[in-house]
């Protein structure tokens, strides 16, 4: 569901980590391409800076990441030539941003459950009055043996963070950890970045480091805690797995809020950008890609799968039907069990209550549409437009060869083929007329029982 408008934040700029491939995901494709319901994660990490007010934002990519800078675009990227770590790889921002005067706010791509109120929190402290150099974003997760500890003082003044494998005994005990987030002094971040050393087991540049390179310089470094279910990095298919339903989980819960009933949240699967109105009923097993705006007393039955349409008040949709891009349905229309539609509308009050596709078409006002009907919309080589008319009926069984028109009122009778203009208010018939032999039947099955 969207998000409130974004205050304004003009003096933060944003530097996204997104250089890493994934090796883990086994993928061709970025690790921060991978989409969450809808659209590339990273994306997800952009709204929230974007919810933020923050327009100043720089993607670090790897070489040959020219997706990941046309998903980020208009936003600039830099390149992280070499994976030399973190630290690293917000210094590879430093061509492309120039000098700083305010707040830095570093993020991970592949990081996209994290809460725009904690970045904003984030934010809220370090332009408090002790002026922080760095402010980080610490967490306190079960199993704390993978990441780094934040090292404090009785004050809570942050002292160092030190890595997993390079902690003592005692930081190892330490159950505030570092979830990687930072908000940085704009005017302190190169130098803090260029005094970082790979002195390290794993021979990398941390930007960890700033912290214990901030503290010796005599400058103020703190925290900001946030719970556990935000910090979920995605580095394999599990991840993505996990993260999906995490961000499903929100999607649901943000619908109910809004007046919308779900008979089995679980089920229903939202994009990012699902637009639910009051009293809206959404059953079991529903689908919802990109671009779907639903209108207010909506009901969509079990099974359907809907992308790129609008629905208006009072219409219903399934069960089991496929609402495809440029599905228009009208106030109080009704489609119903395994019927297709693409690129078609339907007006107020109109039926397909069963088996039918309709593609490429306009459909009037209180027209029905009888079981089985297909709209012939392509010859091989071009799509055509079938319209019919308002209060129209098409038999059940008929094909409709586009371009066609149906006028306001006709009536075509079951199993035609329409390839011709039918006229309003007349009947179009174009089945073979019917033959009866007497007897045939009995003779044929005697004849078959004798071989």
């Amino acid at each position: 569901m969207p998000m409130n408008v974004p205050m304004k934040n003009s003096n933060t700029t944003a530097i996204i980590l997104a250089a890493g491939m994934g090796s883990r995901m086994k993928s061709d494709l970025p690790k921060v391409m991978h989409p969450l319901a809808g659209r590339p994660m990273i994306n997800h990490v952009l709204a929230k800076l974007e919810h933020l007010g923050i327009d100043n934002v720089c993607t670090v990519v790897s070489p040959k990441m020219g997706a990941v800078a046309d998903a980020v675009a208009p936003h600039p990227t830099a390149i992280q030539h070499e994976p030399h770590g973190t630290g690293n790889a917000v210094l590879a921002a430093r061509e492309t941003l120039g000098d700083i005067t305010g707040d830095v706010l570093v993020l991970f791509g592949a990081d996209p459950i994290v809460s725009s109120e904690t970045l904003s929190a984030m934010l809220a402290r370090r332009r408090e009055s002790d002026n922080p150099a760095v402010v980080v974003l610490g967490f306190r997760p079960q199993d704390p043996s993978a990441y780094g500890r934040l090292v404090t003082d009785s004050e809570g003044t942050l002292n160092a963070i030190v890595e997993a494998k390079e902690a003592t005994p005692e930081q190892s005990a330490i159950s505030l950890c570092n979830g990687g987030f930072m908000a940085i002094d704009g005017s302190k971040i190169w130098s803090l970045l260029e005094r970082v050393d790979n002195n390290n087991v794993k021979g990398e540049y941390y930007l960890t480091d700033v912290v214990g390179l901030a503290r010796a310089d005599g400058d103020v470094c703190s925290f900001v805690e946030a719970k556990p279910d935000e910090f979920h990095g995605v580095d394999s298919r599990a991840d993505l797995a996990h993260a999906e339903s995490l961000i499903q989980n929100e999607l649901r819960h943000a619908a109910m809020d809004a007046g919308c009933t779900l008979l089995d949240p679980a089920t229903v699967y939202f994009s990012y950008d699902t637009v639910l109105g009051r009293d809206v009923v959404i059953e079991p097993n529903v689908f919802f890609g990109p671009g779907v705006v639903v209108g207010d007393g909506v009901t969509i039955k079990a099974f359907s799968h809907l992308e790129g349409c609008r629905l208006a008040a009072a219409s219903s949709v399934g069960p089991y039907a496929r609402l495809r891009p440029g599905a228009e349905i009208g106030e109080g229309a009704r489609i119903g069990n395994f019927v297709e539609v693409k690129n078609a509308s339907f007006g107020p009050g109109a039926k397909a209550n069963h088996l039918s596709y309709v593609g490429d078409a306009s459909v009037g006002a209180n027209a029905n549409i009888g079981a089985g009907t297909i709209t012939c919309n392509y010859d091989g080589f071009n799509k055509s437009r079938t319209e019919i008319g308002s209060g129209a009926f098409i038999g059940s069984n008929t094909a409709l060869v586009a371009p066609v028109v149906v006028g306001d009122g006709a009536i075509v009778g079951a199993g035609s083929t329409i390839s011709k203009d039918v006229e309003s208010d007349s009947l179009a018939v174009t089945r073979a007329e019917q033959r009866s032999i007497p007897g045939w039947a009995a003779k044929f099955r005697q004849r078959k029982t004798k071989t």
